[in-house]
């Protein structure tokens, strides 16, 4: 359905609303807005390209207004009369621009290189995928606003606040990295939301830590709980050494020297990217050999295939089963607390236990061993703190 050949800017935001009828409206000078018979309308521009003529879409009504079809059609116009291919030259823009999930999936690729952590590499990218690509797919990423973020934040900013900050990190690393690859300029949008965006309710605590003098009790009920056999120990050894989940579920039997008492854990799975030595007190030195009597496997720990570690999962259906709040990361807290509270460690020694990067850089420099000998004293008075108040003997069994 045409309206008539000529019309000069015939069409109105009134009458555009209006208009439900499939067929096409014409604006003036080779603009319409066509109505699908689905209802859905979008911008048409009819003009001549070296003499051919040609119709070229300009967008849908929903992300490009009239203003907008009008400007476009007069910019398109433009460059056919002055000899050269609008269609040609907007499908190279398009090429060198991406979109924000295209700009998602390079920063992605370009980042998880540097991820030692499968599973975080996965949550990242599943996070763009769940709660921004939906509204800013496709969104070239030179045309993203504050006001785009925000529509991205806003649902779930109060009610998945911890989603929510992580969200507004990755959407930051994005369009930063646009901005370094020559697809952006100026500021990042994200750092506009702030002033938009109510104050969340105060954080808790990162990892719900169990206090240090429950510690004790927590192993004495563990060693009572119907778990596996192979769960209960990796626990018990995580707690002993103050070390992470992902180190203790991926140990192997290489990485552990029984006669010197050393389990030594490779750069690539530790958090700081250094390999870490860890001494073992003869409490953990027990564990470690009843694992070694049972196993079939090249994991200290493994799952339930012999070539898989126990699951990553193993430790939190442990403490839900014990119907406690408290996370296997929290123990490293405790220990950090009891260290702190009750010895005379130095900070550096409680601080290289746990593994923490040295943050001054001159200190860093200067700093070039591990305190070994030191940190394997205070690891000994740990486990015979945490054994100890249970009644247990100093290898580890119960009295």
């Amino acid at each position: 359905m045409r309206t008539g050949k000529h019309p000069q800017k015939a069409l109105t935001q009134v009458r555009i609303n209006s208009l439900s009828k499939p067929g096409r409206y014409a604006d003036g000078n080779g603009l319409y807005l066509v109505v699908d018979p689905s209802g859905a309308k979008r911008w048409v521009l009819r003009t001549l390209v070296h003499g051919k003529r040609r119709d070229i879409g300009l967008g849908g009504l929903r992300v490009v207004s009239l203003a907008e079809a009008r400007d476009k059609a007069i910019e398109f116009r433009k460059i056919a009369r002055d000899g050269g291919n609008p269609i040609e030259i907007r499908r190279r823009a398009k090429a060198i621009i991406p979109t924000f999930a295209d700009a998602a999936q390079q920063a992605y690729d370009s980042h998880k290189g540097a991820w030692r952590n499968d599973k975080h590499a996965a949550q990242w990218i599943n996070t763009l995928k769940a709660y921004a690509i939906p509204t800013l797919g496709e969104i070239r990423v030179d045309h993203i606003e504050t006001r785009d973020v925000m529509k991205v934040l806003t649902p779930i900013w109060l009610s998945k606040p911890e989603t929510a900050r992580r969200l507004k990190q990755r959407l930051s690393t994005v369009l930063d990295w646009a901005k370094a690859a020559g697809f952006r300029a100026g500021d990042n949008p994200v750092d506009g939301v702030a002033k938009g965006l109510p104050k969340q309710p105060d954080r808790k605590s990162h990892f719900e830590a169990i206090p240090f003098d429950h510690v004790a009790d927590f192993l004495r009920q563990l060693r009572e709980a119907n778990a596996n056999e192979y769960a209960r120990l990796a626990f018990e050894f995580l707690i002993l050494t103050a070390t992470r989940t992902n180190e203790v579920l991926r140990a192997r039997w290489q990485e552990i020297d029984l006669r010197q008492n050393i389990w030594v854990i490779p750069a690539e799975r530790m958090k700081a990217g250094k390999e870490h030595r860890v001494p073992l007190a003869p409490q953990v030195v027990k564990l470690v050999s009843r694992a070694k009597e049972i196993s079939t496997s090249d994991f200290v720990f493994p799952g339930r295939r012999a070539d898989q570690p126990l699951s990553n999962m193993v430790f939190l259906m442990t403490l839900r089963r014990m119907d406690l709040d408290f996370t296997a990361h929290g123990f490293r807290s405790a220990f950090r607390d009891w260290a702190a509270e009750r010895t005379n460690f130095p900070r550096d020694v409680c601080e290289m236990a746990l593994a923490h990067a040295i943050k001054s850089k001159v200190e860093a420099a200067y700093r070039r061993g591990d305190l070994f000998e030191k940190r394997r004293d205070l690891m000994q008075a740990w486990a015979d703190f945490c054994h100890t108040e249970t009644g247990a003997d100093q290898d580890g069994s119960q009295k």
